[in-house]
């Protein structure tokens, strides 16, 4: 990714300047605090524990850090830092540090840096076995040399954990051929002891967009779900859902929805993906192709090989931007961020029949500066908002206490 694509979707999917610029104030908000603690975080992402432990993985002043709370986000823990010295973080609007933690007490920790000014990256991993007082030394994920970015990690029932990222190292081999290579691929791995060594990397998917997170589940024991932005033929980024075989074997792909999204440059904007108990898929997307624009639901109950008609999301004349889902305890439950003009707000809305009906969209949190994504995260009996904001700190709201 260069530069100039950065700029030119910038210039294509920005209705209000406003919007973008908060989209990209992490990065300005980073270089005007530069201690490593949670007030000065710009991306702060949540874990519960087994035992319901709340976790908190964050990047603040080029560092990064973890806590833990025992009192659902009200006070933690003193920060354990993951790194020892600054480091170029990857800043980009879809990017963040991920964290998952095992019945042993076991934390498994991966993020990006930039090796260079052309946005090339790395993925690093860690590990606790101490239960946070200490991590091991920062390793990459893969011994490729190639732009690594946009890591996810999900924890499967027997402790495997699973990893999938976008990586750039065939763009080489395209090269030599004379060939002409679009994207990235879709790269992953797994780790059976923890998060302490991972396997080979391999390639699920080629001609996937290259500036996108990640949406990453179990759809079923050994069976990890991932939705990416593919890019189909004539250009098209379009969402896609992959279902692997097991850990090590890669399903086809199925295009989730027909949005006619034809660009060359940059999104960062990324989808979600949850997958409930009885198996269905949960998605959520933002496009601005020639069928629809804006942010959109979608599920599927055939394990993602087809999906019902995109249902919108949010009002357009606010800009609706960065969507998150999960089917948790509280049904399915949906956010994601308006901005009138003078705040930003998390709008929520709720299906507790199995997304026949979903209640009326509501604002449960608000902020007039800066914030980070809003996520969900459950602890197998209540699903709460994340979010982090530059005026009011960290925040987990429990769902169910919304009036």
């Amino acid at each position: 990714m260069i530069r100039i694509g950065l700029l030119a979707i910038i210039a294509l999917t920005c209705v209000q300047a406003k919007s973008h610029a908060q989209m990209h104030a992490p990065h300005a908000s980073e270089a005007a605090c530069e201690e490593p603690r949670l007030r000065c975080a710009t991306k702060a992402t949540p874990a519960f524990a087994p035992d319901g432990t709340l976790w908190l993985v964050w990047m603040a002043g080029g560092q990064v850090s973890v806590a833990h709370s025992q009192d659902s986000g009200r006070t933690f823990s003193t920060p354990t830092q993951i790194t020892t010295k600054r480091l170029n973080l990857d800043w980009g609007p879809d990017a963040r540090p991920k964290i998952v933690v095992d019945r042993n007490g076991g934390i498994a920790v991966a993020f990006s840096v930039f090796r260079d000014e052309a946005f090339n990256g790395q993925v690093l991993y860690t590990r606790s076995a101490d239960g946070g007082k200490s991590f091991a030394e920062l390793k990459p994920i893969t011994a490729s040399n190639e732009s690594q970015r946009f890591e996810a990690l999900a924890l499967d029932q027997d402790g495997t954990i699973f990893a999938a990222w976008l990586d750039k190292r065939n763009r080489v081999f395209a090269k030599e051929a004379g060939q002409k290579y679009e994207g990235a691929g879709l790269f992953f791995t797994s780790s059976s002891n923890g998060g302490t060594t991972y396997a080979d990397a391999k390639l699920a998917r080629e001609g996937t967009c290259e500036c996108c997170r990640l949406g990453l589940a179990f759809a079923a024991p050994g069976r990890p779900a991932v939705i990416f932005r593919n890019i189909f033929d004539g250009g098209v980024r379009d969402h896609a859902v992959m279902t692997f075989t097991d850990t090590s074997t890669p399903g086809e792909i199925h295009r989730v929805s027909l949005d006619d999204w034809q660009i060359n440059a940059c999104p960062h904007h990324g989808p979600s993906l949850s997958v409930a108990p009885n198996g269905t898929y949960h998605v959520v997307w933002y496009t601005n192709g020639k069928a629809r624009k804006g942010l959109f639901y979608a599920h599927s109950r055939d394990q993602g090989r087809t999906f019902s008609a995109p249902m919108a999301l949010g009002q357009p004349g606010r800009n609706p931007t960065r969507p998150f889902v999960l089917a948790g305890p509280a049904g399915t439950v949906m956010v994601w961020k308006e901005f009138d003009g003078e705040k930003t707000s998390v709008q929520m809305t709720i299906s507790r029949d199995d997304d026949e009906t979903w209640s009326p969209p509501k604002t449960i949190a608000s902020t007039t500066d800066t914030s980070d994504h809003p996520l969900l995260v459950d602890n197998g009996r209540q699903v709460y908002l994340s979010w982090m904001t530059k005026a009011d700190g960290y925040r987990l709201t429990a769902i169910e206490d919304q009036p």
